[in-house]
């Protein structure tokens, strides 16, 4: 018998992990059946001992570090409208408004990204032609984008071919490798621009030349906007939460009912014997569960090995979205152990620069509050897809790697105040050429089964705000689809 037909208790929702897309599904769950006045039962299991995922804070000795995330942007209104809704809007903060621009490698140098060139479009062209960055050959090609024709047919191309075409060879590896690798971790070879930056795509549509396009958005918002004056990023648009990043998904489990979130509780698998049966979650250690309705909030790998039993095509469309591993370090200093100014926000390297660190991100710049005075945080990213091996070097060696790259990248010098490595072995998904026909290819094999569904950052974007929003869609769906099967039921 369908559970879901027993009016006489309350239908069981199982959402397996508890990280932001985990927690926010079940917010969103029980916001919706309450506002139904329907009674549900929510059980949110996680592995691990706490909740957040890769949001990760530490807090000691006055520092607050993160070891996942440090913020967030807001240009996309999802997760500031979560934060506000859990009455965390007044613990917002902004990003030091005084030194928003971060840094590229060249030659062992750190050279400024040129004023207003955010990703790869340039806002501002003067920057970009006195810029150190790039030789007077990547200059002239750069400025090429201007005569060359718009691409006509639209099949997909890569992040690296779409900026080789438009922008050059020395752009593509001196620019925009080391600022995109700094959001996914990804090769620019293999990575999709329609399902990561489709925007770019949209100003060649439309303006031609990418240059044309910064332009014209420069003068519709004003020459002396502040975020067009900023570079790498636009870190006006981008807040964290005074507590640190884990207040998030702290308030988020808060929100449930008590008892609903059970850490160090691993799923073996999920599965139903009949078309029209409930769901089965089989626990590693306890009873199995009987769910009307199940979430699979985790990595797409892991919800593979979910189903695998239950369909393997299924469980093999999930597998052919790669991930990537990373390392980020925390590392502190005393402020007079650095010689460079920190007057930015960071620094990427570019991958022909053939270091072994991917970026380093002045924490206590962005958010002054997150380190003492007469102290600083860093943290610094090694790994990534074009680095895979660093995931599996030990303590020792990674803190070895940390304290050369800074030594001579910022002049650090001494022994740091301390040293936090957090490991994130296959948690960055990878959007590569292909990834949309993937996930419509999973959507094709999920319809076949009632009230099964996938969250997380797999599949339809990898940033905080885009994470809560496909989390809350799935979440309606789940409740609508509830709602139908006990009307007509009834």
């Amino acid at each position: 018998m369908e559970r879901g037909g027993d009016q006489s208790r309350p239908a069981r929702v199982v959402i397996i992990g508890a990280g932001l897309s985990g927690l926010t599904a079940g917010r969103r769950v029980m916001e919706r059946f309450r506002a139904l006045r329907r009674p549900v039962e929510l059980l949110v299991l996680e592995a691990r001992d706490r909740v957040g995922g890769v949001i990760w804070t530490d807090r000691f000795d006055g520092f607050t570090v993160e070891c996942g995330p440090d913020s967030f942007i807001t240009n996309k209104p999802w997760a500031l409208d979560l934060c506000h809704q859990l009455g965390l809007g007044d613990q917002l903060i902004e990003t030091d408004a005084g030194r928003r621009r971060s840094f590229v490698v060249r030659g062992g140098k750190l050279a400024p990204v040129p004023e207003g060139f955010v990703l790869m479009a340039p806002h501002r062209l003067s920057p970009i032609l006195t810029s150190p960055i790039l030789s007077w050959r990547g200059r002239i090609r750069f400025l090429m984008d201007l005569l060359i024709p718009r691409r006509d047919d639209d099949g997909e191309e890569s992040l690296a071919s779409f900026v080789r075409r438009r922008l050059g060879r020395e752009a593509l590896d001196r620019l925009v490798q080391p600022l995109v690798a700094g959001i996914y971790t990804a090769d620019p070879n293999d990575l999709s621009l329609k399902a990561t930056l489709p925007q770019f795509l949209a100003m060649e549509r439309e303006h031609r030349s990418l240059i044309l396009a910064g332009w014209r958005e420069s003068r519709r918002k004003g020459p002396r906007a502040l975020e067009l004056r900023a570079s790498g990023a636009r870190y006006g648009m981008f807040v964290s939460l005074a507590p640190g990043m884990d207040a998030l998904p702290n308030a988020l489990a808060a929100a449930l009912p008590e008892g609903s979130v059970q850490l160090e509780t691993a799923v073996r698998r999920v599965s139903r014997n009949e078309p029209d049966s409930n769901w089965l979650v089989e626990l590693l250690d306890g009873p199995a569960i009987e769910a009307d309705a199940v979430v699979l909030a985790t990595e797409a790998h892991v919800a593979a090995r979910l189903l695998d039993a239950q369909d393997p095509a299924l469980a093999h469309q999930l597998r052919a979205i790669p991930y990537a591993s990373s390392v980020i370090v925390n590392v502190g200093y005393r402020r007079d152990q650095i010689s460079h100014p920190l007057d930015g926000f960071g620094v990427v390297v570019p991958a022909v620069e053939g270091r072994s660190i991917l970026a380093a991100s002045f924490l206590s710049v962005k958010f002054p509050s997150r380190a003492p005075a007469g102290t600083v945080c860093i943290r610094v990213f090694l790994g990534g897809a074009m680095d895979p091996g660093k995931i599996d070097l030990d303590d020792d060696a990674v803190k070895g790697i940390v304290e050369r790259e800074l030594a001579e990248l910022l002049g650090a010098t001494g022994e740091p105040l301390f040293c936090r490595i957090s490991r994130h072995p296959r948690a960055m998904p990878q959007y590569n050429l292909g990834h949309l026909d993937r996930v419509a290819a999973i959507r094709r094999c999920l319809s076949r089964y009632n009230r099964l569904y996938l969250a997380g950052v797999a599949y339809d974007g990898v940033g905080i705000p885009d994470c809560v929003h496909a989390a809350s869609t799935t979440a309606d769906q789940l409740v609508d689809a509830l709602t139908k099967a006990a009307a007509n039921a009834a």
